[in-house]
């Protein structure tokens, strides 16, 4: 029996580490720690020898299944704290729970290789996006038109379901092109990323039913064990997120993760090119 657990032993470890920086950082940057959990689990399947046709898709579905006690729990801290706008949740809400529903039930159209490529792709716009304010001077040119909050929330809910993160790396910076006060603006993007984890959660369970490949005890493209162990420390940890990102130097932060972005988006391009 030992015999049999014991190569899992290093898997669950790397998920339960995993599943505590990934709810640290949800709090601290309200990006919901998928941009972590994603490469994290990917890496690990692949360990483990999973087939990679599916790997991706079972991240991707995983992380956003971990997401929502994350954001719940990062919201809560930021709620107490008055830093989530109601208002906005309400504007945004249900155009980012249909085109994150959408994108989770397409999900299983996309190729492992495509879904590698959008999530690094993404990770290096983030990460430019971090150093350089390149979203903010796009959107602070569309902030008066009457769409732009509902085009806003869909095209995020649509990308952030393929990439299984939250939203907050995208979102952040609309709102605060907005005119949304950054600690306000980081708040409300932790409400809106469970709004958004919830239906293309929904849709990943769906779009994998009984796909063959998956890893053991797998509902669709979410893994069980994946998702307890992940979800539960990330739960644990996403209030010390919270409670540093009103210390820490968010220009420094904000560096150093932009690095650890280009070297995970990089690494996923490669992957999917390379093979």
């Amino acid at each position: 029996m030992s015999g049999t657990i014991f190569p899992y032993l290093p898997f669950a470890a790397g998920l339960i580490v995993t599943g505590l920086a990934s709810g640290i950082m949800a709090g601290l940057l309200g990006i919901g720690g998928g941009i972590i959990m994603v490469p994290a689990m990917v890496l690990a399947y692949q360990l483990l020898g999973y087939d990679p046709a599916v790997i991706m898709h079972v991240a991707v579905g995983t992380s956003l299944a971990v997401i929502v006690p994350t954001g719940l729990r990062s919201a809560q801290s930021h709620d107490k704290r008055g830093a989530v706008d109601r208002d906005i949740v309400r504007r945004w809400g249900p155009w980012i729970v249909a085109a994150s529903l959408l994108g989770g039930l397409m999900a299983g159209l996309y190729t492992a290789a495509a879904l590698k490529i959008i999530f690094g792709a993404m990770a290096l716009f983030i990460a430019l996006n971090m150093v350089l304010p390149v979203q903010r001077q796009m959107m602070e040119k569309l902030a008066g038109m009457p769409m732009a909050n509902r085009i806003s929330a869909a095209v995020i809910g649509y990308i952030s379901a393929l990439m299984g993160i939250g939203g907050g790396s995208l979102t952040v910076p609309t709102l605060t092109a907005f005119g949304v006060p950054i600690h306000t603006a980081v708040g409300t993007s932790s409400a809106l990323g469970v709004i958004l984890a919830i239906p293309a959660a929904i849709g990943f369970v769906i779009s994998g039913w009984g796909v063959a490949g998956t890893p053991p005890l797998s509902l669709g493209f979410i893994n069980l064990p994946s998702f307890v162990l992940i979800g539960g420390m990330a739960a644990l940890s996403a209030p010390l997120g919270v409670v540093l990102a009103h210390k820490l130097n968010a220009k420094l932060l904000k560096a150093v993760f932009a690095v650890f972005l280009v070297v995970v988006g990089l690494r996923m391009i490669a992957q999917a090119v390379i093979g």
